[in-house]
C-alpha cells in the first residue's frame, strides 16, 4: 500500500531548506524539560524515502527536539517494505524512548488489517505518544462534470452504476478506503482507478480517463484554485479555511464521514509511561512554537499534538471503522 503524503517533491524540499531559520526560531527553555525526557541522543525513523511528508516531519521535529534539549537528534530514513522494515526497527529498538517512530495513518489503522504476515501489531508493540499533524482531504472531479454537487454526483451515479470511476493513490490507501465508505453511506457503485501517487491520476482526470478524484487537499489545491479542478466535498468534519466555499460531505447530505489524513508517532510499548508523556510534552512545545506552526501550515500541514490517552483512542477507532471496510467492500490487495 503507497504511503498517503500531502507534500510535492518540490514543496518538501523547499521546507527542508527553511529548517535552519526553523532552529534559530525555536527557544532553548532547558530548565523546564520534563525530568522524565531521555538524556541520550535520539533518532527519528522516518520508513519512507527522503523528501517526503513523514521525512520532512521528523527532520523538523528532531531539530527542534534537538535545540530545545541540548542533545543530538537524527533521522533514520529506514525505508522498505511500504514502511514495514523501519516500523519492524523501532518495534525492536531499546525501550528507553530515544528511539520514535514518524508514520502515516494508513500504516497503523488500515495495513494490519489489510495485509497478512505483519512483523508487528501495533496495539502489543507500540505505545501512542502523539498526534502530530493532520492534512484536509477531498473529492474533485473536471471542471465540466455534469455533477455540481454531491446530491447530483449521487444521482447520476445511481443512474450509471460503475459507469463513473474514481482514483487514489492506491488499494487500501486511506482515501481509497475513504471512497468506499462514501459509496457505502450513498448506496452507489463508482469504479475504483488505483494510481501510484497523484501525477499520472490528475492527469487522467483532465483527460477524461476518471471522473472524480479523492485527495489531499495540497496536492490539489492551486489546481482548484485556478479552476482547473472543482472541489466537490471536503471528506474531514469541518470545512478548510483554504476553501471555506467547499462542503464537507455531512453538509451536502451524506453524514458520518470524517476522513483527515494524519501523522502520528510512537514508540516501543515497553517505554515507560513516564517517558512517553515526557516526549509527548517536548515534541508538543516544539511543534506549537508559532514559526513551526507557520511553515507546517504553508505545506498544508495542521499540528496537532494529541496526548498519548487521545491518541491511542484514535487508532483503536480508526482500525476498527477501517477494518469494517475492507471486510464490507472485500478489498483486497494482491
Amino acid at each position: 500500500m503507497p504511503a498517503p503524503g500531502p507534500l510535492t517533491r518540490r514543496a518538501a524540499l523547499a521546507f527542508l531548506a527553511a529548517l535552519p531559520a526553523l532552529r534559530r526560531a525555536v527557544a532553548q527553555p532547558a530548565a523546564d524539560l520534563a525530568p522524565a525526557f531521555p538524556r541520550q541522543p535520539l533518532t527519528l525513523v522516518a520508513p519512507f524515502t527522503p523528501g517526503g511528508p513523514i521525512d520532512v516531519l521528523a527532520r523538523v521535529l528532531a531539530q527542534g527536539l534537538q535545540v530545545r534539549t541540548g542533545q543530538p537528534a537524527a533521522v533514520d530514513n529506514r525505508t522498505g517494505g511500504a514502511g514495514n522494515i523501519g516500523i519492524d526497527a523501532v518495534r525492536r529498538a531499546p525501550a528507553d524512548g530515544t528511539t520514535m517512530l514518524v508514520i502515516p495513518a494508513g500504516n497503523l489503522t488500515i495495513n494490519p488489517t489489510l495485509l497478512r504476515n505483519l512483523p508487528f501489531v501495533v496495539e502489543r508493540d507500540f505505545a501512542p505518544v502523539s498526534m502530530l499533524a493532520t492534512t484536509p482531504n477531498l473529492i474533485v472531479c473536471a471542471p465540466d462534470f455534469p455533477a455540481r454537487n454531491v446530491a447530483e454526483l449521487v444521482a447520476l451515479a445511481k443512474a450509471q452504476p460503475d459507469r463513473l470511476s474514481y482514483g487514489s493513490p492506491g488499494v487500501g490507501s486511506q482515501l481509497h478506503l475513504a471512497m468506499e465508505l462514501f459509496k457505502e453511506k450513498t448506496g452507489t457503485e463508482i469504479a475504483h482507478v488505483p494510481y501510484r501517487g497523484t501525477t499520472q491520476a490528475l492527469s487522467d482526470l483532465l483527460g477524461g480517463q476518471i471522473q472524480l478524484l479523492a485527495s489531499n487537499l495540497p496536492v490539489v489545491l492551486p489546481a482548484v484554485r485556478d479552476g482547473q479542478l472543482r472541489a466537490l466535498a471536503m471528506t474531514t468534519a469541518q470545512r478548510s479555511p483554504r476553501l471555506p466555499d467547499v462542503p464537507t460531505l455531512a453538509e451536502a447530505g451524506v453524514p458520518g464521514i470524517d476522513v483527515t489524513s494524519w501523522y502520528g508517532l510512537l514508540v516501543p510499548r515497553a517505554v515507560p509511561a513516564p517517558v512517553v508523556q515526557a516526549i509527548y510534552e517536548e515534541c508538543a512545545k516544539v511543534l506549537r512554537q508559532p514559526e513551526m506552526r507557520e511553515k507546517m501550515t504553508a505545506q498544508g500541514l495542521d499540528v496537532v499534538c494529541e496526548p498519548p490517552d487521545v491518541f491511542a483512542e484514535r487508532l483503536r477507532r480508526e482500525t476498527a471503522l477501517w477494518a469494517g471496510v475492507i471486510r464490507e467492500r472485500h478489498i483486497t490487495v494482491d
